[in-house]
């Protein structure tokens, strides 16, 4: 009994010096030499690393192409712009979804305003041909996305 006593007592004493031990009030900042001033301008970010984009979430339209040779060339085209826009620095991601609900793709582009990123989509031959449409949302992101497309070339061994 006279154990267990001490114990709790030793547990108490230490818990109650932790407690009076100095928590710190801020996350430490990473070290200065981590930060990339010239990548940081390069990619557009802001002094979070952040900056703005437009997402767009590519839905069903209302006039589907029927498979064949129109709707091959359709994608090709699709492709083509997707791989433009890149090369532009205005895409930063893209990619299918899976179809639930209609939902068929996504597009980040690297523009902040929505209008112009309507400007950008309508040059697109699955939304000009009605076979998809496009829902705009303002988008906060890491700048880093800035990046993705260098990337995937690296680890791309064969392209649509």
């Amino acid at each position: 009994m006279r154990m267990l006593i001490a114990s709790l007592t030793l547990c108490l004493a230490w818990g109650a010096a932790l407690a009076q031990t100095p928590q710190p009030t801020a996350t430490p900042k990473p070290p200065a030499a981590i930060y990339d001033a010239e990548l940081a301008q390069a990619v557009g970010a802001d002094e979070y690393g952040m900056r703005r984009y437009v997402l767009v979430i590519l839905k069903t339209g209302p006039t589907p192409m029927p498979a064949g040779e129109a709707r091959s060339a359709m994608f090709k085209g699709h492709f083509a712009n997707i791989n433009r826009l890149a090369a532009e620095g205005k895409l930063a991601l893209a990619g299918p979804l899976d179809g639930v609900d209609g939902w068929r793709g996504l597009f980040v582009l690297a523009v902040s305003d929505i209008e112009e990123a309507k400007l950008l989509t309508g040059t697109d031959p699955v939304i000009s041909s009605g076979e998809m449409v496009a829902e705009y949302h303002k988008y906060y992101g890491s700048a880093a996305l800035m990046l993705v497309n260098d990337a995937h070339k690296k680890v791309t061994k064969k392209s649509f």
